[in-house]
């Protein structure tokens, strides 16, 4: 049976939770997801030999109506949706890839990002690079209706660690690229997410880092000033008024506001 994904979304969406695929409803234009296998993503796994289902999660991008996107465009704007099933690869949740964003020309300042969770749990793992290693690790729990800003600097990787299917939005700079490598050459993240031995999720320090600092845990909170408000769904704030997510293309605008949601 599919799961209704309109009240959060403000779209005409359904996800089927077994498979994570989406349904377009009411003349919303379909969108074929990139899927990310299982291959993909030995190389950030914590065990690269470990078993899973062959396809982990499906990336929509550009989602909407074709007047909206126009107008997102116009502003250098575009609205994504991720699907993450609930499985396990070896010991470990299923996670994206993990990535970080480049500088905006001109700026020496990395893009940010805004996350929405539309069904289900997200736990958003932030990394600050310095030097060879990481400065500061932060989780960000989050649950429907919840935004997540990802500060200019952040990379990151999101951990489905619940029974359900996760489906989450994000509303990005529609042109960057993601740097991915980064993670690639450590084998993911400062830390791993795994199965404890009560089945419980806990997390342990990726050795190829070396030396991390603790994990700091906080959870999403309102920033209206941003346009991050938990009763408005993200599609619906952006769709109305783009200018208001102008800090998502000039960063640089906005300063020290961008990284309240991670400060200790």
């Amino acid at each position: 049976m599919l799961t209704s994904l309109e009240g959060k979304a403000a779209l005409p969406l359904a996800v089927d939770p077994g498979t994570g695929r989406l349904e377009f409803r009411g003349g919303l234009p379909p969108v074929t997801p990139a899927v990310r296998t299982l291959a993909e993503m030995r190389e950030v796994l914590e065990d690269p030999a470990a078993s899973g289902p062959d396809e982990l999660y499906y990336m929509y991008r550009d989602v909407g109506f074709p007047q909206d996107r126009e107008r997102l465009h116009a502003h250098g704007l575009r609205y994504d949706i991720t699907v993450i099933l609930p499985v396990r690869v070896g010991r470990e949740f299923a996670k994206t890839a993990g990535h970080y964003h480049p500088d905006v020309p001109g700026a020496n300042l990395p893009y940010p990002e805004i996350y929405e969770v539309l069904h289900g749990t997200a736990w958003y793992l932030l990394q600050r690079r310095s030097g060879d290693g990481v400065s500061d690790v932060v989780l960000v729990k989050a649950t429907p209706g919840d935004k997540v800003l990802i500060p200019p600097g952040y990379g990151h990787i999101t951990i489905n660690p619940g029974p359900d299917v996760l489906v989450m939005s994000n509303l990005v700079e529609k042109d960057f690229r993601s740097l991915y490598e980064p993670y690639r050459l450590r084998r993911g993240g400062a830390y791993y997410c795994v199965t404890g031995d009560g089945g419980e999720p806990r997390f342990v320090p990726n050795p190829l880092y070396g030396a991390v600092p603790s994990l700091r845990v906080v959870s999403a909170a309102p920033q209206p000033d941003l346009g991050l408000d938990p009763a408005v769904p993200l599609y619906r704030a952006a769709a109305a008024d783009p200018s208001r997510y102008a800090y998502l293309v000039r960063p640089q605008e906005r300063g020290e506001a961008l990284m309240r949601g991670v400060a200790g």
